[in-house]
């Protein structure tokens, strides 16, 4: 099997699984009860939020636990929204943002709140410039993604901080899901205000993930109850999820550590020999994230291709594997400018620290032969 669909989810590392594993038949108490194998519980959670605040350079008390980035974009843009909407109900994003942001925003316009989605270019970035010329006296937050999860664009998202951080009175959210341990962010940043981070994009458990809070930001609650989570996020522990997660955090840091110029040659290997199939086109920009990389084939669709590359046992992907069973065109495409044809034969290749120089060469030629088959069966 070639696996080349890690934007959508990663294959668990046995650490991780074992990590998992051992908190659930040892640490089974619930952490909030008072006796003893609840306060056992009650350490090792607070032990594996100390790691994570560690690892990412913050407090261990701007740590939330979630189970995912889908909650942990709800939390930022809904929480923001719900508890400063008396001083202002515009938000700011862009086009290109994942579901899970998008959809949240297109929700919070049908309660009154204002949203302006900012282009981007051929490259799927903002403009620096256009985030400046956006912010109002009455804009609470702004939310833009570090990494593209469809083409791989970085933003600029230092930039972004340090323009967010002249304007005390508004937040700054950071979708971090897909760049995490191979594309360096500085969370500790006075301008960046709330970061979410998923379990599975790293070789974690599906259903874990945390969103960094800072101390000085105030959110709206989204589950009232016990009061678990700094009362940010009422709700049992998932204690066994959050040790994995945070196991699965810092393995993949050491990975970015050690094996990110692999990877980022990885990349270049299956962009050189992409450029070369005829009639493929490539479009992630050429500075995107190493392990992402999204090309179409006009006159293709990409579902077939995708199907006959299963069946070799070779797996990628369309687009958000949230968004890939709806409309044909892909919107982060289609606001790079690309024409129809092109935003609806997006094919999207994701590697990972795993992935091998072989399976790349094995890819590409299994490509070739589709490619041909198909073309052969519509002429």
């Amino acid at each position: 099997m070639i696996y080349l669909d890690n934007s959508a989810t990663t294959k668990p590392h046995p650490d991780v699984l074992k990590s998992y594993v051992q908190a659930s038949e040892q640490f089974f108490a619930n952490p909030s009860s008072i006796h003893q194998l609840g306060g056992q519980a009650e350490r090792l959670l607070l032990r594996a939020r100390q790691q994570a605040a560690d690892i990412l350079h913050v407090h261990e008390d701007e740590i939330i636990f979630t189970s995912g980035g889908t909650e942990g974009n709800n939390m930022a843009i809904m929480g923001v929204a719900m508890q400063h909407q008396r001083r202002g109900k515009h938000i700011i994003t862009s086009e290109i943002e994942h579901p899970s942001v998008y959809d949240a925003c297109k929700g919070l316009e049908q309660l009154g709140f204002e949203i302006t989605a900012l282009p981007v270019d051929a490259n799927g970035q903002v403009s620096v410039e256009e985030v400046k010329k956006s912010i109002r006296n009455d804009t609470i937050l702004i939310s833009i993604m570090h990494v593209n999860n469809e083409i791989g664009s970085i933003q600029p998202i230092q930039e972004i901080a340090e323009i967010a951080a002249t304007h005390p009175k508004l937040f700054f959210h950071v979708d971090a899901v897909q760049g995490l341990g191979k594309i360096s962010l500085n969370l500790y940043h006075p301008g960046i205000d709330i970061c979410t981070l998923s379990g599975h994009k790293i070789h974690g458990v599906r259903g874990t993930g945390m969103v960094y809070v800072a101390r000085s930001t105030k959110l709206f609650p989204l589950l009232q109850g016990g009061g678990q989570e700094y009362g940010r996020r009422s709700g049992t522990e998932n204690l066994a999820g959050s040790v994995s997660m945070v196991k699965a955090l810092r393995l993949m840091m050491d990975r970015e550590k050690t094996d990110l110029e692999h990877l980022r040659m990885l990349y270049q290997q299956l962009r050189t020999k992409l450029e070369q199939i005829d009639g493929v086109m490539i479009n992630s920009p050429i500075d995107g994230a190493p392990h992402i990389l999204n090309c179409s084939i006009p006159g293709l669709k990409p579902e077939v291709v995708i199907h006959a590359l299963g069946k070799r046992d070779i797996y990628i992907s369309t687009k958000s594997a949230c968004s890939s069973k709806q409309s044909d065109i892909s919107r982060v495409l289609a606001a790079c400018g690309y024409s129809r044809e092109r935003a609806s034969s997006g094919l999207r290749i994701s590697l990972s620290y795993d992935t091998t120089t072989e399976e790349i060469t094995t890819f590409i030629e299994a490509l070739k032969e589709v490619i041909q088959h198909l073309k052969e069966i519509l002429e």
